[in-house]
């Protein structure tokens, strides 16, 4: 059906073409997305103070937490590609070890995968935290704030030789144990 452009456009329409959805965020439109407020490493490493030396040794500003089912680093440089980045150079320092980025905007949940350097895809957040320990769901939903979880493991207070003698001894103690 065609419209006569001469013709006032209805209420509805108000000289729109059909099919054309306005989105209510259009910061998307423009290209400026906002950074995320929150951006976590989940990982399968045992303790914190491993996370938190191979953070140290990339570079990383993360406080790593410790969990039933693996450590944690929440990323205290959220701004431009930083997640992204930070989960890159972490599963290339664990090589065959996967482990999952969870970014936070407002209510929106994003976890990427990511093994050997590589994203590896998109993960349903659902699927993420079915799982997940309790905290960590409380940290993603904002219930609770890194500083309020027991034994936080800053990688800012550690040097190279430091992160390279935590790493030592964990893999020590992971040999002793098997």
């Amino acid at each position: 059906m065609t419209t006569d452009p001469d013709l006032p456009a209805g209420p509805d329409d108000a000289g729109l073409p059909d099919g054309l959805e306005i989105p209510d965020d259009l910061s998307e439109l423009t290209g400026a997305r906002k950074d995320p407020e929150l951006a976590v490493l989940i990982t399968q490493i045992a303790g914190a103070e491993p996370l938190a030396a191979a953070c140290a040794l990339a570079d990383l500003d993360v406080d790593a937490v410790a969990t039933p089912v693996g450590a944690l680093a929440v990323l205290r440089d959220t701004s431009n590609d930083a997640p992204d980045h930070a989960a890159v150079a972490v599963s290339k320092l664990v090589a065959g070890v996967p482990l999952v980025l969870v970014t936070r905007w407002g209510e929106q949940l994003t976890c990427v995968r990511y093994a050997d350097g590589a994203a590896d895809g998109e993960l349903p957040p659902g699927l993420v935290l079915g799982g997940a320990p309790e905290a960590l769901e409380d940290l993603l939903t904002g219930q609770l704030h890194v500083a309020d979880l027991p034994d936080v493991v800053p990688s800012s207070g550690i040097g190279r030789f430091k992160a390279m003698r935590m790493l030592g001894g964990a893999a020590r103690k992971t040999r002793k144990k098997s």
